[in-house]
């Protein structure tokens, strides 16, 4: 089974391909879905047909389905905030407070993501192309699950304290089970080989610098991208003459200069796609953008090099440590550190993950950092070496 997510910002075309792409892949033979998670659904707009909560058939070995998260929300949801209510009433948090703390920001797109898992995992698809909505709400939640799981390993670790644990009974074990959830919907998102993301953007100004940072957000995660794809280029006016062709010639070679600035920034995993005169709807429209995206290629083989281990350890000399962490970072890039316990706290540009040092390391203070073309390098050292 492979898992693919599109995502980009908005109105740059991510469902159109998403359904592109999942129609190419059932036309190859694979049974495919496509799940929007969006919450400004037009997947339906996209094949040309009306969906609902469940997979629904759009052709052969096809179907595609849209999530209403707060549908969700009102079923899923509500058994667990009740035991979660109680766990808190337990641990000496008023009944009040506890029905507060149980609603949770970004509890509608965590169980969108695991309404995805679900249907991923029943057996069926051979592959699951998800529509995700804009990048910047993708990248929270496709932090959520570590996120969440990191505070309940804690939180669980403190409720097995005598003085907490008694009375919790059945909640501590739904705290337990939740946990687990998220830590295994943490291990799909980062399987390299099964989930994979496809960046969509249009050819403009400043996109260099924000694909970089969706990019390093994504790596800070270990979640893969394996392919960018540049939507709504602008066709070639050939030799056409007039104001329209002028138009169009000045227009391209814009959007030509931005695509080159991409690679020359080391973005060479890139696609483009021409701007279509009439918007593609229907699979057989679908199809022809899909032939135009892959060139009759495998729409799963993906662009992407193989990618270096997000941590790896060199001797720094004089009983130190050198931790290089695998991060596409700009020249402009934002960085912070910090140790929180046997945790490394990696800041970029307002992306903040929790990455756990080996063993070796656990024991040392960072002495200093430096980032090269192939990411940022941490100095560390133990603390009676430290001068």
């Amino acid at each position: 089974m492979r898992l693919l997510l599109f995502t980009g910002k908005g109105g740059v075309g991510k469902t159109t391909l998403a359904a592109a792409t999942g129609t190419t892949l059932a036309e190859h033979g694979r049974r495919t879905l496509v799940v929007s998670t969006d919450p400004a659904h037009s997947l339906a707009d996209s094949f040309g047909t009306e969906l609902g909560r469940e997979p629904t058939g759009v052709g052969p070995r096809l179907s595609a389905v849209q999530l209403d998260p707060r549908g969700l929300v009102d079923t899923a949801w509500q058994e667990l905030r009740g035991q979660l209510r109680s766990a808190l009433t337990g641990a000496g948090v008023e009944a009040l407070d506890a029905a507060e703390l149980t609603v949770l920001p970004g509890v509608d797109e965590l169980l969108a993501l695991s309404e995805v898992q679900r249907l991923a995992e029943t057996g069926y698809w051979h592959v699951v192309v998800v529509d995700c909505g804009p990048t910047a709400e993708t990248l929270r939640l496709l932090a959520l699950p570590e996120a969440i799981s990191g505070y309940l390993r804690r939180l669980y670790g403190w409720n097995r304290a005598p003085r907490t644990a008694r009375g919790l009974g059945d909640a501590v074990s739904s705290i337990r089970r939740l946990g687990e959830h998220l830590e295994s919907l943490r291990d799909l998102l980062t399987d390299k080989d099964t989930t994979t993301v496809r960046l969509v953007l249009t050819p403009e100004r400043m996109v260099v610098a924000e694909t970089r940072r969706t990019l390093t957000a994504l790596a800070l995660r270990g979640i893969r991208v394996d392919g960018l794809v540049a939507n709504r280029l602008m066709p070639a006016p050939g030799f056409w003459r007039g104001g329209a062709a002028s138009w169009l010639r000045k227009r391209r070679d814009e959007q030509d200069a931005v695509l080159a600035e991409m690679r020359d920034a080391g973005l060479t995993a890139l696609r483009s796609v021409e701007h279509c005169a009439v918007e593609p709807v229907g699979t057989a429209a679908l199809t022809e953008i899909a032939r135009e995206l892959y060139d009759g290629g495998d729409p799963l083989a993906g662009d992407s090099p193989g990618e270096a281990e997000l941590l790896q350890i060199s001797d720094g000399g004089e009983g130190g440590y050198r931790l290089r962490v695998a991060l596409p970072l700009g020249t402009d890039s934002a960085i912070e550190l910090a140790r929180v316990d046997d945790d490394l706290a990696i800041t970029v540009d307002g992306n903040r993950r929790l990455i756990a040092l080996p063993e070796l390391l656990r024991s040392c203070e960072v002495t200093g950092a430096e980032f090269d073309s192939e990411g940022l390098v941490v100095s560390l050292a133990q603390p009676g070496s430290v001068h």
